[in-house]
């Protein structure tokens, strides 16, 4: 007596055994061991190079900085933190420490400012607006060395000639002397001017994408309820703004803590050629530290005491902005 073979629904019979699965299950190894293959040949050399040049790079050079490393970056006589003590007790360095803090506190929020400013006024824009963006943003990509010289050797050269100075002697103005000037700093002009030029474009684009994502149907909605002006900026836009406006106070204080080429390439004759700054950054006392004078490991534990407070600062204002906060 024969029986019946299983029918699957709609009279379909039913495939006798499952060998169809298990060949499918013996090739999935196979198909497993070839992705990832394929995935260490692509991805290995980038993760070799990342392991060797960055992460033990930083592991070396913290060993470094508790050792005396001059003229060499080999693991010399172990010092523990003599280096962070002889680094935070040098005057040079606590002032460098002093100068670029003063320098954060103007330059953030006036570089947010400006680019708030931009960004609302780009964005009002109907025509051209894609033209105005690209305008603004363009310096963001020019180098920072490459304006620091245009600053230097054109703008703010000290000459008559200088645009700067024929610009002042239109009103009156003498010639000045903008970086050499002391009595009064003039050089903050050129510094300020110089990165305000670079990076307002940059920040404008982020707010500008912050505006694009705030719903048309808010504004209508606030309209009807009599919001206009500045009203309907301080109730609608800057709240809305929230997260976008604490990214780019965070990308800004990195930026200001991480200052070094305008400051170097600016100052890198000194005052008249004597060979002293008017002002420096910690990172310019470093790099003078490590690559002027080889000294590798008070260089080395100067940038992880700079890392640190980067990290302090950053974390700081992240409790007081609540970023990252889950808000729902």
């Amino acid at each position: 007596m024969s029986t019946a073979s299983p029918t699957r629904p709609g009279g379909l019979p039913s495939p006798p055994g499952r060998p169809a699965n298990k060949a499918a299950e013996a090739r999935r190894p196979r198909a497993d061991r070839r992705a990832w293959g394929a995935f260490a040949l692509l991805a290995g050399p980038m993760l070799i190079g990342l392991g060797v040049f960055k992460y033990v790079a930083i592991g070396w050079s913290f060993l470094l900085s508790l050792s005396e490393a001059r003229g060499t970056i080999a693991l010399g006589h172990w010092v523990g933190l003599a280096n962070y003590q002889t680094l935070l007790s040098a005057a040079a360095f606590r002032d460098s420490l002093l100068q670029i803090l003063l320098f954060t506190l103007f330059i953030v929020p006036v570089t947010f400012a400006g680019s708030l400013g931009l960004a609302l006024l780009v964005h009002r824009i109907r025509r051209g607006r894609a033209v105005l963006r690209t305008a603004f943003l363009i310096p963001a990509a020019v180098s920072y060395v490459a304006a620091s010289l245009l600053w230097k050797m054109c703008l703010f050269n000290g000459l008559p000639s200088g645009i700067a100075n024929m610009i002042g002697s239109w009103f009156g103005m003498s010639a000045v002397p903008w970086i050499q000037s002391t009595h009064p700093p003039l050089y903050w002009i050129v510094l300020v001017t110089m990165r305000l030029w670079l990076q307002v474009g940059f920040y404008m684009v982020l707010f500008l994408a912050g505006l694009q994502g705030i719903p048309r149907d808010v504004y209508e909605a606030a309209a009807l309820d009599g919001a206009t002006g500045l009203r309907l900026l301080r109730r609608i836009t800057l709240p809305m703004l929230r997260n976008t406006s604490v990214a780019v106070l965070m990308l800004q204080f990195i930026a200001a803590f991480q200052a070094f080429d305008e400051f170097y390439n600016l100052f890198s004759s000194g005052l008249s050629g004597t060979g002293t700054a008017p002002v420096q950054t910690p990172l310019v006392y470093l790099y003078n530290t490590a690559m002027g004078d080889q000294d590798y490991g008070l260089g080395s534990a100067g940038a992880f005491v700079l890392t640190a407070l980067i990290v302090g600062v950053t974390l700081i204002q992240g409790r007081i902005t609540g970023f990252g906060r889950n808000e729902g």
